[in-house]
């Protein structure tokens, strides 16, 4: 019934997101047939060169969709975030079965129609055209349907990377580990992959050469008007219009609130906004703030000091404030006010064991090392600020590597036992849900992590009204706050719209002047 719930108070987006996630692979796949079918052919009449197409298509297939995905982002011209380079994703995953599948087509050919095609005097392309293309028609309708069923899974990956559709709502549910909102993406993307598979067999069995020629032709007129229907119904979608102002987040529970409230806020003024939330982690929002991409997010200040320009560790707030601002400006991009809040790297322990084992800073670890587990996300376990250097501060030789995981899955895993300490977010809402310790900082490793938007400077002048709406943002969410908004969602599970609202209409005014 909850899932029930979430749909009829979402129909309006995900009416939207399905029509983004149609679109992108009816796209992808339009390209990838008028692009595979002549390599197919060409792979079928000219086998020393068919071998290598093969052969990079099925390099292809072995590379992850993410991985893809990542690949591509700081590519010029067909890469970045949002729709571009996941339909180019989808095209390539897209191009082995039609092409495998048309060789197949018309190698599948039995010569003896062929050479009575000649023995009539047919040229070459009148015997492609009226007989070998209509023989291997059904093959290669097979390859297509191959082809769009892929690419409907693969489409839920591209939402990491802006480009809208199902996945949106399957990496919000991740981030928030809400199975609800996970399956409110996934049940639809399933549909609409055995909808695609059913439509494409039925036609697939339509056109068969088999079958009377009227037959035929009704199933070509059919599916192009679907066709039709469809990519006229995805340009009337906003999806991938670009509004006045592009809000980007990264891809956990506090990034989705804040992106959130920050859209909110624009549109308050009156400013057309898209969301790209939810897009990955700090080097992906870094590339699409300075490639245009989006035009505003929310950034950490010691994340920025140390792990997006690289300088050393700086301990004074304001000193740390002035550097990272200064670094922006150089490249185009402004550092508005903090929001109110630091939200700085917390090592956290079960509170039943910081208790009994009088567990209070970080140093206390050394007691512990050598039977405690660690667990740290993807980004904690490469930047210059994360866990090598950290282990290194504190002199501490774990006896087991740390076990890496997403950060909305830590918390879990530390209340649950599967590790024994983990480097979480100080404004975390499961903190107190789960009744877990924060370690004094004893040695001050970590540098303050004000949390401000960073937006683009162009963006700022020709928008002067964006900065005055972000303005009246700053010194809003102080840490406690924070930790709130955050716990209303992860904890209460609370629709992230409906909580960033609710802070704006408690703690901004109706109208900024």
């Amino acid at each position: 019934m909850s899932l029930l719930h979430f749909w009829a108070a979402h129909a309006g987006e995900l009416a939207s997101l399905a029509g983004q996630h149609v679109l992108l692979v009816v796209v992808a796949m339009g390209i990838a047939v008028a692009v595979g079918l002549p390599l197919g052919v060409v792979a079928a009449r000219r086998p020393r060169l068919g071998g290598p197409l093969i052969a990079f298509a099925n390099i292809v297939q072995t590379i992850p969709s993410l991985a893809m995905f990542g690949f591509l982002i700081p590519v010029p011209l067909i890469g970045g975030v949002g729709a571009r380079a996941a339909i180019v994703v989808l095209i390539l995953y897209g191009l082995l079965p039609v092409i495998r599948m048309t060789v197949a087509g018309l190698a599948g050919i039995d010569r003896a129609i062929v050479e009575a095609g000649v023995a009539m005097g047919m040229t070459p392309r009148q015997l492609f055209t009226l007989v070998e293309l209509p023989l291997a028609l059904p093959a290669i309708v097979s390859g297509i349907r191959v082809a769009t069923v892929t690419a409907v899974g693969a489409a839920t990956i591209a939402a990491a990377i802006g480009a809208g559709g199902l996945g949106q709502y399957i990496f919000r549910g991740l981030s928030m580990v809400d199975p609800t909102v996970i399956l409110a993406g996934a049940i639809p993307a399933a549909g609409l992959a055995l909808a695609a598979d059913a439509l494409l067999t039925w036609f697939e069995h339509a056109i068969s050469y088999r079958r009377p020629r009227r037959r035929r032709r009704r199933a070509m007129a059919l599916a192009g008007f679907v066709v039709l229907v469809i990519v006229g119904a995805g340009g009337g979608l906003a999806a991938w219009r670009r509004p006045q102002i592009v809000v980007g987040s990264k891809n956990f529970t506090e990034q989705l609130v804040l992106g959130e409230i920050v859209a909110q806020t624009l549109e308050r003024r009156g400013i057309s906004v898209d969301r790209r939330l939810d897009l990955g982690g700090t080097a992906i929002c870094d590339r699409a703030v300075r490639a245009g991409q989006i035009d505003v997010y929310v950034e950490y200040t010691g994340t920025a000091l140390t792990a997006i320009f690289h300088r050393p560790v700086v301990h004074d707030r304001e000193a740390v404030v002035r550097e990272v601002r200064e670094q922006y400006a150089t490249s185009g991009r402004t550092l508005l006010d903090s929001l109110g809040f630091n939200n700085t790297f917390a090592i956290l322990v079960r509170g039943d064991d910081a208790r009994r084992l009088g567990l209070r800073s970080i140093g206390d670890l050394a007691r512990v090392q050598d039977r405690y587990r660690p667990g740290v996300g993807y980004e904690f376990l490469e930047r210059p600020d994360g866990y090598r250097g950290l282990v290194a501060a504190y002199a501490l030789a774990f006896r087991q590597s740390p076990r890496v995981m997403d950060l909305a899955l830590m918390y879990r895993a530390l209340a649950g036992g599967q590790v024994d300490v983990v480097a979480g977010d100080a404004t975390n809402g499961l903190i107190d849900a789960f009744d877990l310790v924060v370690l004094q900082d004893d040695r001050h490793y970590f540098p303050p992590y004000d949390a401000a938007p960073v937006v683009r400077t162009l963006s700022l002048v020709a928008n002067p009204a964006m900065r005055r709406a972000l303005g009246a943002l700053a010194g809003r969410i102080p840490d406690q706050l924070m930790r709130h908004l955050n716990y209303e969602v992860d904890v209460r599970h609370r629709d992230v719209a409906d909580v960033a609202r609710e802070f704006i209409d408690a703690h901004l005014p109706a109208r900024q002047p």
